[in-house]
């Protein structure tokens, strides 16, 4: 027996072969089923629709066929398994509506492709769960932005290059994870409004002869405008690779912020202390209190990222044509990156919501903290009037001297600054204790910085005002887009029940 009837023996020799219904069309089948048939049915009542409006079919075809569709058992189809009798899900469902309707309903299939169809399909699976994930960004935003305004005065260290640098507060801290979050908040509106685009009516890929209205059934799958291009229509994939673009960049963003507060929950940072819900206990060292919450969060956001890679990586040198058999592999890869950062916002804002802060202990480091003499430096430039880098100098030597001696910064007595001044420029400052004292306070530093962005409280307290606002126009627009899909699918099947019944 030679190779090629050996593989027949195996695989069978007809359509479909043995593993590739394991590797390829049982999978499909399987994501299909659960994600691919409720839009399928919408696709197939707008289409209708707009046949009957555009008197491609029959007032009674029309009724016939919308009682087929009627008449389709959805839950049978969810729990039904991949036989090999059809090709695909598509293939099961017309053959079901022939069943009920008789030839009649292939008329169903005029001026579509599964081509059309397909993308259409994915886009508004993808739509809507856009709409979920952004849904819980925007809850995440709202629980910081609540986080921080009872930290607006919470004293803490700066870092840069994993070194303390300069005294802040942990409002100023949130706010910068706000601020990035908005930002993944508009890349992925931005990657919903590419989404929402209708291919509907490209049919294989140079539309139709018949008169159809695509307009007409982009309006009835509610969306926003057409992809004009036919070609575009069933060969482009950027709208795919926009969203995993987003949720990587979301991903990769959210998860900078969990690995430090994994790290201030050490007892060495002892910054926060997580919540009991959120926390697990060693099955052997009595005294831990794990931040688990913090390490999921970890590695899932990296799942979600990895998976949004794969999507990426799928696309790379897909040809610039039909996508949709493609897309049955790529899409899954969308969705669970999608459901996975939609996870990991819920859980994050439970966590912060429910964490405690050392407020004394932070302000206690940050006042033995050097990070203060930034304003040392600044101070000697107003009193004395030196250079910055002269100061700097000055304020350099103060801080050797004092570490050579053991000194923490609220410890830096005039005379030390005195005997460094001397050094380098010859001369006392006319600086006084009480100026020295405040240039070495934390609360001060803070205070005074009263720049757009800086941390002061009153300045974190207006950003966080105006962040709120945002955050409203983001939920209204929100609530009006899952409306819009909800309404269309309403009148959807509210037309095809009148129709089926009379």
């Amino acid at each position: 027996m030679d190779t090629k009837e050996r593989i027949f023996q195996q695989e069978g020799d007809h359509f479909p072969g043995k593993t590739y219904v394991e590797a390829v069309l049982e999978p499909a089948f399987t994501e299909a089923k659960t994600h691919l048939l409720t839009p399928m049915m919408a696709i197939n009542k707008a289409h209708l629709i707009m046949l009957r409006e555009q008197e491609l079919i029959t007032d009674g075809e029309a009724k016939l066929i919308a009682r087929s569709l009627r008449g389709i058992d959805l839950e049978e189809l969810r729990r039904s398994s991949y036989t090999g009798q059809f090709e695909d899900l598509f293939f099961q469902v017309e053959s079901k509506l022939l069943e009920l309707a008789g030839d009649v309903a292939g008329n169903l299939h005029l001026a579509r492709s599964r081509n059309d169809m397909g993308v259409t399909i994915y886009r508004m699976v993808l739509r809507e769960k856009l709409l979920v994930t952004l849904s819980s960004a925007i809850a995440l935003k709202e629980q910081l932005l609540r986080f921080a305004d009872e930290h607006a005065e919470t004293v803490m260290i700066g870092y840069t290059h994993t070194q303390q640098a300069q005294p802040t507060t942990m409002a100023h801290y949130i706010m910068a994870v706000v601020d990035s979050l908005t930002r993944d908040i508009r890349r992925l509106i931005s990657a919903y409004r590419t989404c929402n685009r209708s291919p509907m009516g490209a049919a294989a890929l140079t539309t139709s002869g018949f008169p159809i209205s695509r307009e007409r059934v982009m309006k009835l799958l509610a969306f926003d405008e057409l992809v004009e291009n036919a070609y575009d229509a069933i060969g482009g994939a950027d709208y795919l690779g926009e969203v995993a673009t987003a949720v990587q960049l979301a991903s990769i963003n959210l998860g900078r912020t969990v690995q430090d507060m994994l790290q201030w929950c050490t007892q060495e940072f002892a910054v926060l202390k997580v919540a009991s819900p959120y926390v697990q206990i060693s099955s052997i060292m009595p005294q831990k209190r794990n931040p688990v919450s913090f390490e999921h969060m970890r590695s899932l956001l990296s799942s979600a990222a990895g998976n949004a890679s794969t999507v990426l990586t799928m696309m790379h040198n897909t040809p610039f044509g039909d996508i949709v058999d493609t897309e049955d592999d790529m899409q899954p890869y969308a969705w669970r990156s999608l459901s996975v950062l939609d996870q990991m916002y819920r859980l994050m804002a439970c966590v912060v919501g429910t964490m405690d802060v050392n407020k004394q202990g932070l302000l206690e480091r940050a006042k033995g903290s050097f990070a203060t003499v930034t304003e040392l430096a600044d101070t000697l430039v107003r009193t004395d009037r030196l250079s910055f880098r002269t100061s700097h100098h000055i304020v350099s030597r103060v801080v050797k001297e004092a570490m050579a001696r053991g000194l923490r910064a609220d410890e830096i007595g005039l005379d030390l600054v005195q005997e460094a001044a001397q050094a380098v420029i010859g001369r006392n400052m006319s600086l006084t204790e009480q100026e020295l004292r405040q240039a070495l306070d934390p609360v001060h530093f803070v205070a005074i910085r009263k720049l757009p962005g800086g941390p002061s409280p009153d300045e974190m307290r207006r950003m966080i005002t105006h962040r709120k606002q945002e955050g409203q126009t983001d939920s209204a627009w929100l609530a009006a887009e899952k409306e819009t899909v909800r309404q269309a699918m309403s009148y959807l099947d509210q037309i095809t029940s009148e129709w089926s019944e009379a």
